[in-house]
């Protein structure tokens, strides 16, 4: 059912109230109006029943047979109907009477084939929309009493006094069939699943249903207290009852079942108590005219208060259930998240969380544990020996963790521990890390065999005076004293603790910085010269670090810890304006070679960053060289590679470097349109010159025939020079032609290049 569908459905029902509201207003008499109502009511039940024949017409199967066997209902209704008001002899009401019988079954059957239609009305098993059984018996049985309540308090609809036996019969039967009907279409109602095919339609044909029943009983109420002047307003539902109906046979489509998940189904929850919201109004009225209750209607209606708080409770304690269903599953979920599956300790997540609050207040200690040697483990005994350790090493070290702190598995092989509110004055941080390794030492049974494990440890004290930090910054600062002890011989505990409290972690100080260079941070230069004399044709601008702590710290760890901090752009962005300052601030008509990560190709904020430096400095078309580093690989080519088109069309050229190690490889030559190849320093250093002068000759020859210059990196004597000179190379790059100096020392460095030549 399409939103315009919906509209127009309601225009027209809007249509039919106001017509049949106009005419309770008696405004030309009550035979008038009678006559009127009348006219409506077999009006709308034939608009309802060509509709239903129209629309049976163009359905196959119990979609049809459904629809034909309520048109018959309504037909036999509209005829009862006619009859009832005429009374055209003494046998009409008798015939009526007889004519009503067969709408229950006529009722109750096309229901059933509706139902059939829709391949059943309740949810999937499982689904979370599923009502429980006995609460939608309770439904039923309560909407079924409800109408009894009010049959009864019209006294069954008969005038006793007035009636024969065979009325008597009729009526009391009609009545009966007719509060077991609405008890079932009601209990159906409040199962019907929102996905399922036709819910809209069985809605709209219970509401009808509905509508005409309790008008009926209403209009027999009114009469048994003799208020025969509202019975134009009741006899309203016996109008728009059938154009609900009519509606119903019309074709509608099921809600998607994601919407039907979201969406509030307010049938359902509202369709159990209208009928105990019925009686109770009704009883409201029935005191106010001043009329006693009958015996049954009061035994019927605690009856019914008695099932309605018990279905209340049921549903209560279904609520209950499923909210407490739902916490441990949150709960359980929560517990996923930060939890490692293999080892159940606390994770990265987790612990970054705990880390960020001791950092908010109190004293702590980090303590980093990296497993020495643990990849021969999985080479020797399998990894499922190796998760077995894992498991084993996460329980032993819990057992040295004090109630408050935290042993996290930060992956793989690592582990982590927070121990908070710590004195770290004295060796107390050297001891704590002693007694660590030591409980490590003691062998771990895995797959039969006996296993000693070693471990280094990175060690990190607060800096309570020093520049802002937060828990990654930490956590590197432990992961490089780690490997420092690594590098010192494993199995050893390094703590961190740079001089004067100074920061000697590059990410922390390039953040800080806000694009300006990082203290210690400088560019050295070095020349690309021709092999054929010796000219200097280009400089690379080449970073380098002093720790505040006066450790060179090498490019390849500064630059490595910068990517993994997510601050490779503002790196790129700052040596990139830096050397062209630089090298256009001396006035050098040279090349500029500026080393760029291979995850910024693609992004087009570097590529406004390469224009705003061009212009910013004027660098001539062709005189600024971009080399792609192996940093990170490059993971969409194709976008990369219509970047470096565009680079081209502004004049700046693009260089493959490390080609022969790392991610550069021929996949790179054949996607990427670069205009140079930078060979690997590591091509020159074999023990075989003449296979390396022929693996210098194969790659030179290729980039040749693809129109690609070739710079060979790394050439420190003479003889290498030679080889490449001798391979067809035109270029080169090394020690051999000048080492890198700063920006200083640059004219002076070039011009001594030159002399040599």
């Amino acid at each position: 059912m399409t939103l315009g569908h919906s509209r127009l459905r309601l225009l027209v029902l809007a249509g039919v109230f106001t017509l049949a509201a106009v005419n309770a207003m008696a405004l030309w008499g009550k035979s008038v109006a009678g006559v009127v109502e009348h006219v409506l009511q077999v009006g709308v039940g034939v608009a309802a029943i060509v509709c239903g024949l129209t629309v049976a017409r163009r359905q196959r199967g119990t979609e049809r047979w459904w629809r034909l066997v309520f048109v018959a209902a309504l037909v036999n209704w509209v005829l009862g109907q006619t009859l009832w008001r005429l009374h055209v002899a003494d046998w009409a009401p008798v015939l009526a009477r007889v004519i009503y019988m067969s709408l229950p079954v006529l009722v109750f059957t096309a229901v059933a084939l509706l139902v059939r239609s829709s391949g059943g009305v309740t949810a999937p098993p499982g689904s979370p929309r599923r009502q429980p059984f006995v609460t939608n018996v309770l439904d039923g049985v309560i909407a079924g009493l409800a109408f009894l309540i009010l049959a009864v308090m019209s006294d069954l609809g008969t005038r006793f006094a007035a009636s024969g036996p065979v009325t008597r019969l009729l009526d009391v039967t009609f009545i009966g069939a007719e509060i077991f009907v609405i008890g079932t279409v009601m209990l159906i109602a409040t199962i019907y699943d929102p996905a399922r095919p036709n819910r809209t339609n069985y809605l709209l044909l219970a509401g009808g249903l509905l509508l005409m029943g309790v008008s009926n009983r209403l209009l027999a109420y009114l009469r048994s207290v003799d208020m025969t002047d509202a019975q134009l307003w009741v006899g309203i539902g016996l109008i728009v009852g059938p154009a609900l109906t009519g509606f119903a046979f019309l074709p509608t489509s099921p809600l998607p079942e994601d919407v039907a998940l979201r969406r509030q189904d307010w049938p359902q929850l509202l369709l159990p108590y209208v009928g105990f919201l019925g009686v109770a109004v009704l009883f409201t009225f029935h005191l106010y005219i001043d009329r006693e209750l009958s015996i049954a209607a009061a035994c019927l209606t605690v009856a019914m208060v008695a099932l309605v708080a018990t279905r209340q409770v049921l549903a209560t304690r279904a609520q209950r259930s499923l909210t407490q269903w739902l916490y441990w599953a949150q709960r359980g979920l929560a517990h996923q998240v930060h939890h490692d599956a293999l080892t159940g300790l606390p994770n990265r997540t987790l612990f970054a969380l705990r880390l960020d609050a001791a950092m908010r207040h109190g004293q702590f200690v980090l303590i980093f544990i990296d497993l020495d040697d643990f990849k021969e483990v999985n080479d020797r005994y399998g990894h499922a020996a190796g998760d077995e350790l894992l498991c084993a090493v996460g329980q032993r070290l819990a057992r040295f963790v004090a109630e408050g702190d935290t042993l996290a598995r930060i992956g793989g092989d690592e582990f982590a521990i927070l121990i908070e509110d710590a004195d770290d004055r004295g060796g107390q941080l050297e001891a704590a890390a002693e007694r660590l390794r030591s409980a490590l030492r003691e062998p771990f049974p895995v797959h039969g065999s006996s296993l000693r494990v070693k471990a280094s440890m990175g060690l990190v004290r607060p800096d309570l005076h020093g520049l802002p930090q937060t828990s990654d910054d930490l956590l590197r600062q432990a992961d490089i004293s780690m490997y420092a002890g690594k590098r010192m011989g494993k199995d050893t505990a390094v703590v961190y603790a740079p001089s004067s409290g100074a920061v000697v972690d590059f990410p922390t100080l390039l953040r800080i910085a806000r694009g300006e260079p990082p203290p210690g941070f400088r560019l050295v230069y070095q020349p690309v010269v021709q092999l054929a004399g010796g000219t200097p044709v280009a400089v690379e601008a080449l970073a380098r670090w002093t720790a505040a702590n006066g450790i060179d710290i090498s490019a390849e760890t500064f630059v490595a810890d910068t990517e993994a901090a997510g601050l490779g752009a503002d790196f790129d962005a700052l040596v990139l304006d830096q050397a062209c300052r630089e090298v256009r601030g001396r006035g050098l008509e040279l090349d500029i070679h500026v080393n760029i990560g291979g995850a910024r190709l693609g992004n087009p904020a570097f590529e406004v960053q390469v224009r705003e430096v061009l212009e910013r400095y004027q660098i001539p078309r062709d005189r600024l060289v971009l080399e792609i580093t192996e940093t990170m690989p490059i993971v969409d080519l194709e976008r990369a590679a219509r970047q470096i088109r565009r680079f081209g069309e502004l004049g700046v050229k693009v260089a493959l470097d490390d080609f022969g190690s790392g991610f550069s490889s021929l996949t790179y030559l054949h996607a990427l349109p670069v205009d140079i190849v930078k060979l690997d320093r590591s091509l020159a250093s074999g023990s075989n010159p003449a296979r390396d002068q022929t693996l210098y000759r194969s790659v030179i020859k290729l980039c040749d025939d693809l129109g690609l210059d070739v710079i060979a990196e790394g050439v420190e004597t003479v003889e290498q020079a030679d080889m490449v000179s001798r391979a067809g190379g035109r270029l080169a790059q090394g020690h051999l032609y000048g080492r890198p100096v700063p920006v200083s020392e640059l004219v002076e460095s070039l011009a001594m290049v030159q002399g040599q030549a």
